[in-house]
């Protein structure tokens, strides 16, 4: 790592060379209040021209008095700049990491070190609700790009010093910084310090979204189920880091991820502990029971028309047939066509502008739909059975990956083997529900080994005077003390 040297105009050609094809780099030489000639350094757009401005270049020009060489860079630090952030280095490759960060260097003749500047002057996009996260009560502020202030937004919400926040930079190229955020004396050590190794070994260009580290940390790497939690809420975060969990930042991303990451959370709601328990736990055991109809319907209608006709009523039965007649497709084929279909309409309606979403939903829901059953192209009754697993499916958004693998299998099944062919999906299923594991957590807790306080808060949402402990993987149970009536 080459050191800065004494002479002001090397200093000032090597930096200048090494950003020689960045239009974005702006360098201004000035003579300061006491005869020096000094430079200041930054990339624009990247660091607040005003803040260069009136923070080094205005005191700077207005000193008169005349410092000794040896304190040079102490002195002008101390007692002429007026930014609030300054620290010197000597060292050239520090000093264009730190410009390319969005800091300012200041080189002064005479002194074979850099002062730099923390004047960060980027826009952001501001605080605004997440489309993805919208609820109808409760906080509407949401993550923007800008890690440090996503971090400022978690701290109005716990301002407690135990709140941690320690720093690492991940890739080669776009040297993004990475913030773990937790709760010192909530967090297991055991966890952050996995959480660490895992960030430290990673090796790889740039990290331009926190989906980057998701797979590359992630328990279970190729299943279809999250082990990694996402949000763009800040209230979200503060509720996962008041159970014990850690939260991860990154710059240029809005999407905060959390861990440890349990099933039971696929199914919970931003908004189950801002509205009336009772209705929030008729919420969540509706979203359990569409994961269940989800994945099951169309294997199960499937199973009793081709191999258990005789369990279905003698009416059901003549009228599916009836609406088979002259359909050329099996039925096997119909299903797998219309959950094809299905999703793509579903990845139609979340890609296309947002004004023409009803449009999609007339045009494929009924033009189409209707066209093709009386085309007899499709059975009604089987798009009828496919349409509501599809809308119970549209309840569980976080399942979405796993919901589409698990409905073509246990349809697969189903076509192969009938009804035991379902059972045997759901038991491979639960199978490896119970093996897979979160940063040393089982997925299924508190499921698997379910205790008394473990399931208030996981079918149903119990009011907070019954919920006195936090889950189970946390290194202090206590949440609240019952009060002595």
């Amino acid at each position: 790592m080459a050191q800065l040297e004494p002479q002001f105009d090397k200093n000032l050609k090597a930096i200048c060379s090494v950003f020689s094809a960045d239009a974005a780099f702006r360098h201004r030489m000035f003579q300061t209040g006491w005869g020096a000639r000094a430079a200041i350094c930054y990339l624009d757009g990247m660091a607040s021209a005003e803040q260069i401005r009136e923070g080094v270049v205005r005191p700077l020009m207005e000193a008169t008095k005349l410092p000794t060489v040896a304190n040079l860079a102490t002195y002008t630090s101390e007692n002429i700049l007026w930014a609030t952030e300054i620290s010197r280095e000597d060292k050239m490759e520090a000093v264009v990491s730190r410009i390319l960060g969005g800091a300012a260097a200041l080189f002064l003749e005479a002194c074979p070190a850099a002062l730099l500047i923390d004047a960060k002057g980027f826009r952001s996009r501001g605080i605004q609700e997440p489309e993805n996260e919208s609820v109808l009560q409760g906080p509407r502020e949401g993550f923007d790009e800008v890690a440090i202030q996503s971090l400022a937004m978690i701290r109005r919400k716990l301002q407690t010093p135990d709140l941690c926040a320690e720093q690492l930079t991940i890739g080669k190229q776009s040297k993004t910084a990475v913030y773990l955020c937790y709760l010192r004396s909530l967090a297991s050590p055991r966890l952050v310090a996995n959480l660490k190794r895992r960030l430290s070994d990673i090796e790889i260009d740039g990290i331009l979204d926190t989906n980057y580290l998701n797979e590359l940390i992630r328990d279970e790497r190729h299943s279809v189920f999250k082990t990694v939690g996402t949000t763009e809420r800040p209230d979200v975060v503060a509720a996962k880091l008041l159970e014990g969990r850690v939260a991860i930042l990154a710059n240029g991303t809005p999407v905060a991820l959390t861990v440890p990451y349990l099933f039971a959370e696929n199914f919970q709601s931003d908004e189950d502990y801002y509205v009336n328990f009772w209705g929030a736990s008729i919420g969540r055991l509706l979203r359990y029971l569409c994961f269940f109809l989800t994945i099951s319907v169309p294997a199960v209608y499937l199973a009793l028309l081709t191999h258990h006709q005789r369990l279905l009523p003698t009416f059901l039965l003549l009228s599916a047939a009836g609406t088979r007649g002259g359909v050329p497709f099996s039925s096997l084929v119909e299903c797998l066509v219309l959950i094809l279909v299905l999703e793509i309409l579903k990845e139609t309606g979340a890609r296309m502008p947002q004004n023409l979403g009803h449009t999609l939903g007339i045009i494929g829901g009924l033009v189409v739909g209707q066209a093709a059953v009386e085309a007899r192209l499709v059975s009604a009754s089987m798009l009828i059975v496919v349409a509501v697993s599809g809308i119970a499916g549209l309840m569980i958004p976080r399942l979405r990956a796993a919901v589409f693998f698990l409905r073509v299998g246990l349809v697969l099944l189903a076509a192969w083997l009938g009804l035991p062919g379902c059972l045997l999906g759901i038991s491979l299923l639960l199978i490896r529900l119970t093996g897979t594991i979160s940063f040393g957590v089982p997925y299924l807790q508190p499921l698997e080994s379910p205790t008394v306080q473990g399931i208030k808060d996981t079918f149903l949402r119990l009011p907070w005077g019954k919920m006195l402990t936090r889950p189970a993987f946390n290194r202090n149970l206590t949440r609240q003390r019952r009060k002595k009536e």
